[in-house]
């Protein structure tokens, strides 16, 4: 993934990682934005942080395009609210500075239209058990009862978009 960063020849490329819950992703962005193959300081964007509740994946992302996506790609500073989970409204904001490089990870994120806006895309890919051994494990019994709920939506995800087709590298974890 560093030599694709690289070839971008870019001072503030934007990588974008999808793939289904509990495939890896937030690790890999944090391995990444940890051994960031330049200088400076890389800004990193979960969405789970975005996405508002448990039924709203595509708004999430539809959320997190417009407000992070394509102001960074316009040169503007984006600004986004975290989604506060116990309220189940917007909260602080953040900014994006669009001279600074950009990772956002998250389910449901290589839509076509994001796609044409990340200098490299990533499907993360692992096995259901371990999937939901990860996601169990870290998230509990706060995500055990959402667990096919979530699915469903990232189900519609892959067949309308077809995430792994639209990827510039396609990663499998174990």
């Amino acid at each position: 993934m560093r030599a694709h960063i690289v070839a971008v020849g870019a001072a503030n490329p934007v990588v974008a990682l999808d793939g289904r819950s509990g495939a890896g992703k937030s690790s890999l962005a944090r391995r990444l934005v940890a051994a960031w193959p330049g200088r400076g300081r890389v800004q990193l964007v979960a969405l789970d942080d975005v996405y508002p509740g448990w039924d709203g994946l595509a708004a999430g992302v539809e959320y997190a395009r417009q407000t992070i996506l394509s102001p960074h790609a316009r040169g503007l500073v984006g600004v986004w609210e975290r989604w506060d989970w116990e309220t189940g409204s917007r909260a602080e904001p953040y900014a994006v500075d669009p001279s600074l490089p950009l990772v956002v990870e998250g389910a449901g994120l290589l839509t076509p239209e994001v796609a044409r806006l990340a200098d490299v895309s990533v499907w993360v890919d692992a096995p259901l058990p371990s999937r939901k051994a990860r996601a169990l494990g870290r998230d509990g019994d706060t995500y055990r009862p959402h667990w096919a709920r979530w699915a469903a939506q990232e189900d519609r995800h892959l067949a309308a978009h077809d995430p792994a087709g639209l990827a510039d590298l396609v990663l499998s974890i174990p």
